[in-house]
């Protein structure tokens, strides 16, 4: 049975446009999506990040949550028949509020697969209060119990194999720890890059006040200098057929170009058709 990739819906954030655009309306609110991912059709079920704890815990970052109970991730997984005690590992592209805050729902034996550095990166101080006490607290006491933390060392090893046809590799964006994880589907290289993108449209298909060819608009929220994180998605612009960032759907790569939307899994469906522009030419 082939890979699958199915969405998981944690809910709405309405955050500040700039914080997702480098620049863009500066003082006006956005709202968008968090998301997580289900791979199913390997030996076991992974899941990828579990959302944020609560709509109130998005307060400590001005940023109002609007999280309902179809929301919850028990829910979630349910619309695909799994439950939290079916999944063998959850990974997470980065330990930031809104993507590490329902760990401590599933059982110590299912292991929390991170970027050791990431975890490092959490408890540094350089982006407090992005990384909330409740949330890095629960994985200090995963720390302390066997296996239920696994440590990649992306940085030293590169790409790790988690389970055949799914990959771990350094994003070397976003965060100093966070990373992707490639799942090999049978129409291509699914990449699910966390926060190394935010919004499709406005850092790929036409970035935001870029005049250069072939040049990706930021974030307004990175931790890794402005070049990395522009090598970053270029990048995965260049090697994967589909990019599931967090806060926007996926969408399809055909010869470095955004070609398409899709809506409910990857691969899946193309439900908006957009222009071609040659972000790569070879």
């Amino acid at each position: 049975m082939a890979l699958e990739i199915k969405i998981l819906d944690y809910g709405d954030i309405e955050l500040e446009s700039s914080f997702l655009v480098l620049g863009r309306d500066c003082g006006r609110t956005r709202r968008v999506l968090t998301l997580g991912f289900l791979i199913v059709g390997g030996p076991y079920p992974i899941v990828v990040d579990t959302g944020y704890r609560s709509n109130q815990i998005m307060e400590t970052l001005g940023m109002r949550g609007l999280q309902f109970h179809e929301n919850m991730i028990e829910n979630q997984l349910a619309r695909h028949g799994v439950r939290k005690g079916d999944v063998r590992f959850v990974c997470h592209t980065h330990l930031h509020i809104d993507h590490a805050g329902k760990d401590d729902l599933f059982p110590m034996n299912t292991t929390v697969v991170l970027n050791r550095k990431e975890l490092e990166y959490s408890v540094s101080g350089l982006m407090h209060p992005q990384y909330p006490a409740p949330d890095i607290k629960h994985l200090i006491d995963r720390l302390h119990t066997k296996s239920a933390l696994r440590f990649l060392d992306l940085e030293v090893t590169g790409p790790v194999e988690l389970m055949p046809g799914v990959y771990c590799e350094a994003a070397n964006a976003h965060t100093e720890g966070s990373m992707n994880v490639h799942v090999h589907t049978a129409e291509g290289i699914a990449t699910i890059c966390g926060d190394v993108l935010y919004d499709i449209n406005d850092q790929l298909v036409d970035p935001f006040r870029e005049i250069h060819d072939a040049e990706p608009r930021t974030t307004g929220n990175h931790g890794t200098s402005k070049r990395a994180e522009k090598a970053s998605i270029k990048k995965l612009v260049s090697s994967s057929r589909f990019l599931l960032p967090v806060h926007d759907r996926p969408c399809k790569i055909e010869g470095g170009n955004v070609v398409g939307r899709l809506q409910d899994q990857v691969p899946g469906p193309i439900v908006q058709t957009l222009p071609k522009r040659n972000w790569f030419p070879a």
